[in-house]
């Protein structure tokens, strides 16, 4: 899912969100984990209704990387020419940080070999495709959160299938070169489709742009179901595991990006931002490589981090943002003039 909100021209002091838009962003943050929670529990249900859907995974991935792609414009790179070293910080600490809290977290908790190698897939995936909108919510600074998204979707097909092969490879056989080969297919080829389509019918596409979070939405509960009905069999003495072992990975993301912010000076905007580019991946991208190339059950830490980052995502924008209001006011406040001494 990717909604439009203020990308690369927006300074991060302007990132507070309008009403109109603000509720938009809102609805979909809202709306997006509750229709994926529905899909998996229909998944987890009735698997049979979803034989077959397992092959459909990388295209209905395509669908929401192209939409992604056509949400985008050239000023989302400018983006990056403009704050090279923000933008550097952000990838740096997201590939960093996740990869080793995948591996970290499935170390810790003693998962099984397919379980952990789907932990650490998650975290050696590219940013998440609703990161901006909720920076957006946590009135962080959203051009670096444009940023850096866009930068490690394009970076992915480089970055990630060596980090899951340096990292899973204990686990299971990894190969690296295939799945370089998968994320080029259903990632990069499909986002560069978008933004060409962008490009070339910006006109039209602006008129259905609102139908795009709710398209790639649609899409990535298609996945989470095939997903989750795939090894419906195995979730019921796995899913405690799972879910923590997700939570454990979000939550450390979120607090150690926003600390990376913080401990490189970037500003409470852009640290903001941070935890979100760090916290949130695209779980879409890792539940398709972990069907591909190890098995269903190692695609559903994805399934569950689809949910769980977009609602953790959204209760920690709304605590990052009522603080930021309450600064505002407290720096609004006018002073009072120190009172003259009496003079004797």
């Amino acid at each position: 899912m990717r909604s439009r909100v203020p990308t690369a021209q927006t300074p991060p002091e302007a990132a507070a969100p309008s009403p109109g838009a603000d509720r938009a962003a809102k609805l979909a943050v809202t709306v997006f984990p509750v229709l994926v929670l529905l899909a998996g529990a229909a998944g987890l249900l009735t698997p049979g209704t979803f034989d077959g859907w397992s092959a459909n995974v990388p295209y209905l991935l395509g669908v929401v990387m192209f939409c992604m792609g056509l949400t985008m414009t050239p000023l989302d790179f400018k983006g990056v020419a403009r704050r090279p070293w923000a933008v550097l910080i952000g990838l740096v600490a997201h590939y960093v940080i996740m990869p080793g809290l995948g591996w970290l977290v499935a170390h810790l908790l003693g998962l099984s070999p397919q379980l952990a190698a789907g932990v650490i897939l998650v975290g050696c995936a590219p940013s998440g495709t609703a990161s901006n909108v909720v920076t957006f919510l946590a009135r962080g600074d959203v051009a670096l959160s444009v940023s850096v998204a866009t930068v490690s979707t394009v970076l992915a097909p480089l970055i990630t299938p060596p980090l899951t092969l340096l990292l899973a490879g204990t686990y299971l056989p990894v190969d690296a070169g295939a799945m370089m080969g998968d994320i080029l297919k259903t990632v990069l080829l499909p986002v560069l489709g978008g933004l060409l389509v962008r490009l070339v019918a910006g006109r039209i596409v602006t008129r259905v742009l609102g139908v795009m979070p709710w398209l790639s939405s649609v899409a990535i509960a298609a996945i989470v179901a095939a997903v989750v009905a795939a090894s419906a069999d195995s979730i019921k003495s796995a899913a405690v595991t799972v879910l923590l072992a997700v939570v454990l990975h979000n939550g450390l993301g979120l607090a150690l990006g926003y600390g990376a912010g913080k401990l490189t000076r970037l500003g409470p905007p852009a640290s903001r931002a941070m935890a979100f580019e760090v916290g949130m991946q695209n779980s879409g991208l890792a539940a398709s490589l972990a069907t591909a190339h190890f098995s269903p059950l190692a695609a559903l830490p994805a399934a569950v981090f689809s949910v769980w980052h977009n609602i953790s995502g959204a209760l920690v924008a709304a605590v990052m943002a009522h603080r930021s209001r309450r600064r505002d006011r407290e720096d609004a406040e006018p002073v009072a003039p120190p009172v003259p001494e009496p003079t004797p």
